[in-house]
C-alpha cells in the first residue's frame, strides 16, 4: 500500500462522513423493510456493521494521528472550511445510536450512545458559531469560510428526535431540533449572498453542495418522529427534492475532479432523501416508486463512493497534502455594519 510515511497527518475529520453515508444508508433500507420484506433488513444489519467498524477504525487512526501530529489538528480547528468537518464525529455517533434503536431497539448502552453524541453535537455546533464572533479575520466569520459544509452541525442537532424520543428523550430532542430548525435557513440565507457576492466555492468543495439535501430531508423525518403533520414532512420533502435536483446541476463540474474524500458529501444527503421518501411512501402507496427510486440511487452512490476510496486508499491518492484551490481563503469579507 503506497502510503506515505506521515499519510496518517492528512486523516481529516471529514472521513467520519464515510460512516455518515453508510448509516444513512443504513437506515434507508430498514425503511424499504415493508416493501422489500427481510432482504431490506439483512442490507441494513450489514450496513450498520461496516459502518460501526469504520467508525472505530477512524476514531482510532484520528487518535494516533492526535497524538503524531498535533498540529495538524490544530490546523483543522483554525481552517476556515475544514473546522466544520468536525461535526462529523458526533453526527456519526448520533447516527450509529439511531441505526441501533431501528435494528435492536432501546437499550441503556444505547442511550448512552446517543447522549454522548447529543452534546457532543450541541458543543460543536455552539464551537463553530462562536468563531463568527471571532475578532480575527483569519477565523472569524468570512466569504470563504460559508460553504454547504457549514450546515453538518445544523443537520446534527435535527437528527436527534429520530433516537431521541424512542429513547425517552423527547423533549431534549425538540429542544435541540429547534435549535437546528433556526439555524438552518440563517445559514441557507449567507449560501445564497456569498454565491451571489463571490460566486461558487471552490472546485474540490463542489461535491458539498449536496449537503443542501440533507436538513430538509431530516428535518421531514424528525417532524414525523416528533408526532407532526404528515403534510409538514412533505413539504420538506419537496424542499430537498429541490435541492437535489438543484445539486445536480454541478454534476459534471465535480465529477471533473480527481476523486478525493470531499466526494462523501453526496451520500447522506442521498441517504437521508431516500429515508424521507421511504417513510411518507409508507402512507401512500402511489410515492412507493419514487421512493424506491431514491434508494437505488442512494445505494448506487454509496456504492461507487465506497470503490472509488478503496481504490483511492490502496493507491495511496486519498492521503495528500489539501490542494492549494481548497485552501484559499480569499480576502474578502462580509459587510460590516455602520
Amino acid at each position: 500500500m503506497p502510503q506515505g510515511p506521515d499519510a496518517l497527518k492528512h486523516l481529516a475529520p471529514n472521513w467520519f462522513a464515510i460512516v455518515m453515508g453508510l448509516t444513512g444508508l443504513a437506515l434507508a433500507w430498514g425503511r424499504a423493510a415493508p416493501i422489500l420484506g427481510d432482504l431490506a433488513g439483512a442490507g441494513a444489519l450489514v450496513l450498520a456493521g461496516i459502518a460501526a467498524l469504520a467508525f472505530v477504525a477512524l476514531a482510532v487512526l484520528s487518535w494516533i494521528r492526535w497524538q503524531h501530529y498535533p498540529e495538524a489538528l490544530a490546523a483543522d480547528l483554525k481552517h476556515p472550511v475544514r473546522h466544520a468537518f468536525i461535526a462529523t464525529v458526533p453526527v456519526s455517533i448520533i447516527l450509529l445510536a439511531t441505526v441501533a434503536v431501528s435494528l435492536l431497539g432501546t437499550h441503556a448502552w444505547i442511550a448512552a450512545l446517543w447522549w454522548l453524541g447529543s452534546l457532543l453535537q450541541f458543543g460543536v455546533t455552539l464551537w463553530a458559531l462562536a468563531r463568527w464572533l471571532n475578532a480575527d479575520k483569519t477565523q472569524g466569520l468570512s466569504w470563504a469560510a460559508l460553504t454547504p459544509a457549514l450546515l453538518i452541525p445544523v443537520v446534527g442537532n435535527v437528527l436527534a428526535p429520530l433516537a431521541g424520543v424512542p429513547l425517552g428523550a423527547g423533549a431534549w430532542s425538540a429542544a435541540q431540533f429547534g435549535l437546528g430548525v433556526l439555524l438552518w435557513p440563517v445559514l441557507l440565507a449567507l449560501l445564497f449572498a456569498r454565491i451571489a457576492v463571490q460566486g461558487l466555492w471552490a472546485e474540490r468543495l463542489l461535491p458539498t453542495t449536496f449537503i443542501t439535501i440533507a436538513p430538509p430531508a431530516v428535518i421531514g423525518a424528525s417532524t414525523l418522529q416528533l408526532g407532526g403533520p404528515a403534510l409538514l414532512a412533505w413539504m420538506c420533502w419537496g424542499v430537498a427534492l429541490f435541492f437535489l435536483l438543484w445539486s445536480l446541476q454541478i454534476l459534471r463540474r465535480m465529477l471533473a475532479q480527481p476523486f478525493s474524500i470531499g466526494f462523501w458529501s453526496m451520500g447522506f444527503p442521498l441517504a437521508a432523501f431516500a429515508t424521507l421518501s421511504l417513510r411518507l411512501a409508507a402512507q401512500h402507496e402511489a410515492a412507493q416508486a419514487p421512493a424506491m427510486i431514491a434508494l437505488a440511487l442512494a445505494s448506487l452512490v454509496i456504492a461507487l463512493l465506497a470503490i472509488s476510496t478503496w481504490k483511492g486508499w490502496r493507491e495511496g491518492s486519498l492521503l495528500q497534502p489539501e490542494p492549494v484551490a481548497m485552501l484559499a481563503t480569499g480576502n474578502a469579507q462580509p459587510p460590516q455594519p455602520r
